[in-house]
C-alpha cells in the first residue's frame, strides 16, 4: 500500500516537472533577459603602483608632512585599451575629512587630459599645466591665494587613519575646461564619456610624536 501511494507520488510529481520545462521551452524570446546582459563590455581598466600598495599606509614622502610628491601610478587594461581611449583624469581626495562641517569630503588635488597613450603617472608629477596636455585642476593647493594647481598630499593629523582614494577615469575625449574649474564641472564634463575606471586607495596619519 505504501509503495504504490509513493509510486503515485513520484509519477505526480516527474508530470509537474515536465510541464514546467514544456512551459519554458515555449516562452517567447522577448521575456528572456535582454541581449548583452551580464555580458563583459569591453577590456577592465586597474590602477598599479609602486609608492605603496592599494590599501596600504601611504608613505611619508607622499604626504603634506613630507615632500608632499604624488605617488606613481601605472595605467593597466586587461586587454587592448579601447580605440576611443582620448585621456585620462584622476580625482584624489580624503574620505573621512567633512569639509566645512559638510557631508562633503575633501578634495586634496586632481588632473585631467592626461594623454590616452600614457602609460601611467611618474612620482612627483608637476603643477600646473604639462607639456604632454595633462592640466592640474581643482585641490587645495589651487584653491590658495596665488597657488598652482598641484598635487597635495595626505594631511590627517595623529590618530585614527583617514582613507584616501585615487579614482581614475579613461575617457573618449579631452575636456574643454580651465585650470580653475569646479570639481562639479570636472564630473559633470566627464558625464557620459567614460570608457574606464578605477581606484587606488592609501590611508594615513601623521606619526604620533
Amino acid at each position: 500500500m505504501h509503495n504504490k501511494t509513493f509510486i503515485k507520488a513520484l509519477l505526480s510529481a516527474i508530470c509537474a516537472l515536465t510541464s514546467v520545462t514544456l512551459l519554458l521551452a515555449q516562452a517567447p524570446a522577448g521575456k528572456g533577459p535582454a541581449p548583452g546582459k551580464g555580458k563583459a563590455k569591453g577590456p577592465a581598466f586597474f590602477v598599479t603602483s609602486s609608492s605603496f600598495p592599494d590599501g596600504g599606509e601611504v608613505p611619508l614622502k607622499h604626504s603634506f608632512y613630507g615632500e608632499n610628491k604624488s605617488p606613481e601610478f601605472t595605467f593597466n587594461w586587461t586587454a587592448a585599451a579601447p580605440e576611443t581611449l582620448q585621456s585620462y583624469a584622476v580625482i584624489f581626495h580624503d574620505i573621512e575629512n567633512a569639509t566645512n562641517k559638510g557631508p562633503a569630503d575633501t578634495l586634496h588635488w586632481s588632473a585631467f587630459n592626461i594623454p590616452g597613450a600614457a602609460k601611467g603617472l611618474p612620482e612627483g608629477l608637476g603643477g600646473g599645466d604639462l607639456p604632454d596636455g595633462t592640466r592640474n585642476g581643482p585641490g587645495i593647493a589651487g584653491s590658495r591665494p596665488n597657488g598652482m594647481p598641484s598635487y597635495f598630499g595626505p594631511g590627517a593629523p595623529a590618530g585614527p587613519f583617514h582613507h584616501y582614494v585615487f579614482e581614475f577615469y579613461a575617457l573618449d575625449k579631452k575636456l574643454d575646461l580651465p585650470a580653475n574649474t569646479t570639481r562639479d564641472e570636472l564630473v559633470k564634463a566627464m558625464e557620459g564619456h567614460v570608457v574606464g575606471k578605477a581606484a587606488y586607495v592609501g590611508r594615513f596619519h601623521q606619526a604620533a610624536p
